[in-house]
This record gives C-alpha cells, structure tokens and sequence, in this order.
C-alpha cells in the first residue's frame, strides 16, 4: 500500500460517524478481562473443587458472550473463537510485558507490548475497523500495517 494511500484511508475511517472505536476499544478491554475471568474461575475450581467457581463462570461466560456480540458481527468460519483468542492472546501478552517491566527487562517487554498490540489489531481487522488486503497483514517492521493503521485510529481517550 503506497503511504499516500495509506494515509487517506486512514483519513477515511476517521471521517466515518458509523466507526467509533473509542466504545469498541473500551468493550474489547472488558471482553479480555472477562476472558481472563473465566480462565481464573475455572482454575480456581480446580484449586478448591468449589461450585461456586463454577456457577460464576457461566455468570462470566454469558456476560462475555452477550458483549462479544456488539463488536463480532460476522460469523463466518471461524470469526467467533478467533477472535475471543485473539482478546485472549493480546490479554495475556500484556501481562506478560508488564511482569517483563517490573523484572526491568525493557527489552523483553517491549517485545511483548509489541506482539501484543499486533494480535490486538488482527482482532480489529478481523472485525471490520479496517479493510486491508491479504498481503498487508505480514509485518514489515515491527509493527505489522494493520497496527499502524489501528494506532492512528485507536482512542481509548475520545468521550
């Protein structure tokens, strides 16, 4: 994709009143917590053999189910469990960079803020935040095109 093309798609999907991404942003994060929630419930069921983990989980899983709705609107092939596991994956990678940071291995972590912002981006272009062909998916630098993009048009602060 020439960068002048780039750019104005870029301006483009900013220019759209339909796309808001600062909502879909905020939802996505909840998605990967309540993700993560199921994980820690079912783990903790395990621990302690308690019910209660259970019947909390289902709790968890049909919240998560109900707003995984509102950003995964096509069903085709395999779209739904994709991209849970994408959340899922992103999730954990920034965990992952976190724990690196606090151990002040900046390299490691930044690595991983890195993957974890790519897989981040697939969910989104899975989902409809960006339309790019086949060949624009393999990253050229450390950041794959789509996360370029997606950082020009990610808000987390828009209101």
């Amino acid at each position: 994709m020439k960068t002048e093309n780039f750019i104005k798609q870029i301006d483009e999907i900013k220019g759209k009143t339909s796309l808001d991404l600062s909502i879909g942003e905020d939802l996505s994060i909840a998605l990967m917590n309540l993700i993560s929630l199921e994980e820690h419930f079912s783990f903790s069921f395990m621990k302690t053999s308690q019910k209660q983990y259970l019947e909390m989980l289902e709790q968890v899983r049909e919240l998560r189910k109900k707003l995984l709705k509102k950003i995964v609107k096509e069903n085709e092939a395999e779209n739904w469990c994709i991209s849970k596991h994408l959340l899922a994956v992103s999730m954990r990678l920034m965990e992952v960079g976190t724990k690196y940071l606090h151990d002040n291995k900046k390299k490691e972590a930044e690595e991983s803020f890195i993957e974890a912002f790519n897989i981040y981006s697939l969910f989104w272009a899975m989902n409809g935040a960006v339309k790019l062909e086949h060949k624009e998916i393999i990253a050229e630098t450390k950041l794959s095109k789509i996360s370029q993009l997606l950082k020009k048009v990610l808000d987390c602060c828009k209101e």
